[in-house]
């Protein structure tokens, strides 16, 4: 490296290590779509989906790209949507148009070893008008950050759709206010002003077979001159790509395969539960050796589910749309804490003499304060904390209609889960860069209607 490229390396690191949270930032919040197919026949309902995100970094160090594992989630609801890394809640719609209170997720390149440390990655909130009409989609949101640094944004989109192939192209342009760019970009010591940045790509899906697809992406993005002469910027063009699977509704399928009893309405549930924490890993967990907190650290969930789907892959597999609460109560070593996840799950039901139910969730978790059984093993491993990571349940629930003999109880179930919160092992920034997180063993009460 040359001296100059490290006083600059020196400048953005000391920049980046002094403050809460000074982000060095790309603004890519709309970067990867899980599902983005909307056509005459109308947008995919739902999706689940994980892959790889490749970024260049934009500032003036050594390392010139930041890779990230992201799982991304689809829904879309009669009061909202979730697509990929940005969502809302309809305040107005119609058949065209939507009003929404809208948060959409913004990157932050920089290199892998100060991401944990920066803490940088966030949903910022704001408002959104969106417009549909046929293949064609245009929209434009004001938003900020947590500290009321505003940008606006405005974008259009065409999808088209041929076979086995879904393309969407579109095109952005953002304008950001003076405090934005002068701390993300000018790091607050250097005057940048209020600008235009361009963004432009493709989002593109293949249907393998069945409800498997492979999700691509490829997307540009080209920051304001006065940005690209800063000191702490090297690079104008900032390239990025997306390469992953998912699961979606398949496309060549007229009709989902009918439940077994098609007269019963279980559509929805309300699942009421009661965990306990423990220090033990997952894997200690599944295999039965799990230890207990000796602080004894407790909490109570609720969850609503919505189904999605009644198959997956031809088998009697349904999925749910899930959110839920959950309620951490004060011990010894912690306060009360909430925590909201949002989530899509999937159960098998299978006899082995009254009904059992198996399922698996893949979602979101945040909390509004680390717990002390998650707080304690990242201290303990050196990491800086995420509020945000990776959400897993695990259950297996046993029918009481059958277990009794009782019609009345036939769309109850009762069983046992495993709420898991996680870093995915260190791969995502949107995570924190973390390796851990939390475990509670639960008591479940289920009720489907």
């Amino acid at each position: 490296m040359t001296t100059c490229s490290i006083s600059r390396l020196t400048l953005l690191f000391s920049s980046l290590l002094s403050a809460v949270s000074c982000e060095a930032v790309s603004e890519q919040a709309d970067a990867l779509q899980v599902s983005a197919h909307q056509s005459e026949s109308g947008d995919t309902p739902w999706g689940i989906a994980i892959g790889v995100r490749r970024s260049d970094i934009p500032y003036a160090v050594e390392d010139d790209e930041v890779f990230d594992v992201l799982p991304l989630l689809k829904y879309q609801g009669e009061y909202g949507y979730i697509n990929g890394m940005e969502a809302g809640v309809h305040l107005w719609q119609n058949d065209q148009h939507q009003v929404n209170a809208y948060t959409r997720f913004r990157f932050v390149d920089i290199p892998k070893e100060l991401q944990n440390e920066a803490q940088a990655e966030s949903f910022d909130l704001g408002l959104q008008y969106k417009f549909a009409h046929g293949p064609w989609e245009a929209d434009i949101a004001l938003l900020s950050d947590s500290y009321k640094r505003a940008y606006m944004y405005s974008r259009t989109k065409f999808h088209w759709h041929s076979g086995d192939w879904d393309l969407i192209p579109y095109a952005e342009f953002q304008w950001k206010s003076d405090q934005f760019n002068d701390y993300y970009y000018g790091l607050d010591r250097y005057e940048v002003g209020s600008g235009l940045q361009f963004n432009a790509g493709v989002t593109a899906r293949y249907h393998v077979a069945s409800n498997l697809y492979l999700l691509g992406r490829f997307g540009v993005g080209r920051l304001e001159d006065k940005i690209s002469q800063l000191p702490t910027i090297e690079n104008q063009y900032q390239y990025e790509t997306f390469l992953g699977f998912g699961f979606f509704p398949d496309n060549k399928q007229e009709k989902s395969v009918s439940r077994a009893d098609s007269s019963r309405d279980d559509s929805e549930f309300f699942r009421l539960s009661h965990g306990w924490a423990t220090p033990s890993n997952l894997s200690y967990i599944l295999t039965g050796d799990a230890e207990k907190d000796p602080y004894n650290n407790q909490m109570t969930s609720l969850f609503y589910g919505t189904r999605l789907s009644e198959t997956l892959f031809g088998l009697p597999i349904e999925l749910y749309f899930t959110p839920g609460v959950a309620w951490h109560y004060d011990s010894e070593v912690q306060g009360e804490i909430v925590e909201g996840v949002v989530a899509i799950k999937a159960f098998y039901t299978f006899e082995l003499g009254p009904r059992w139910r198996f399922g698996v969730a893949e979602g979101l978790s945040y909390v509004t304060n680390l717990t002390y059984i998650e707080k304690s093993e990242l201290d303990e491993k050196g990491y800086k904390p995420s509020k945000l990571l990776n959400y897993l349940d695990f259950s297996l629930e046993v029918n009481l209609g059958d277990l009794f003999n009782s019609n009345t109880m036939h769309g109850i179930w009762l069983g046992y889960s495993i709420h898991h919160r996680s870093g995915i092992f260190e791969t995502s920034s949107t995570f924190g860069r973390i390796k851990g997180g939390s475990n509670y063993q639960a008591v479940t009460l289920q009720w489907n209607f």
